[in-house]
């Protein structure tokens, strides 16, 4: 997949950030974007996503329905972020599941799929001065802390940290939410910040 279908794909979330520095930075992250990221399931075994989110481009949905779920609490007094907050939010959302494969050299989830997303990041210069420290450490971390309380390996290994500021939790619960099998997502409402 080239960048211009990668951006494509993310035109009306893309949309959806004010700052155009923060834009810039998700355009530029997207472009980073394994191919299978956009064509994968959201769940290999099928067990823990709702039917949008399985089969082909499942993955890329159910980043999609997570924006729109944070669109949607954002109305909220308890998540009406302030200052750009929304925006960094959401380029966490895109992100999430970037590299939910890892290096691409497995066709299951890896455990550590957020410790992936997040070096696609801080280790990329280019990516990590686009940005403030601050604002760069909140995707990191925000993204880092969403798998929440499923953040063990099989043996039981603490491998992930759970989420401990607002923003994380806010987008943990996001994620959350995205993956309920009980809850399906209408695609066809269109998505936007109040």
């Amino acid at each position: 997949m080239n960048t211009e279908e990668k951006l494509e794909v993310f035109k009306l979330e893309l949309s959806l950030i004010k700052d155009q520095r923060v834009r810039d930075f998700a355009q530029k992250a997207i472009e980073t974007l394994p191919d299978y990221f956009f064509v994968m399931p959201a769940s290999t075994t099928g067990k823990y996503h709702p039917s949008y989110a399985l089969g082909d481009g499942g993955l890329l949905r159910h980043t999609k329905a997570a924006i729109a779920i944070a669109t949607d609490l954002f109305v909220l007094d308890e998540y009406n972020f302030q200052g750009n907050m929304k925006d960094l939010l959401i380029v966490a959302l895109i992100l999430h599941d970037g590299w939910k494969k890892g290096n691409g050299l497995t066709q299951w989830t890896v455990d550590i799929h957020p410790t992936f997303a997040v070096k696609s990041i801080t280790e990329n210069k280019e990516l990590s001065s686009m940005l403030s420290p601050y604002e760069i450490n909140v995707i990191s971390e925000s993204i880092h802390s969403h798998m929440g309380k499923w953040n063990t390996d099989r043996s039981g290994n603490k491998i992930l940290p759970k989420p401990e500021t607002k923003e994380e939790k806010f987008i943990h619960l996001v994620d959350y939410l995205a993956s309920r099998k009980r809850l399906e997502v209408n695609f066809d409402i269109p998505v936007r910040i109040e």
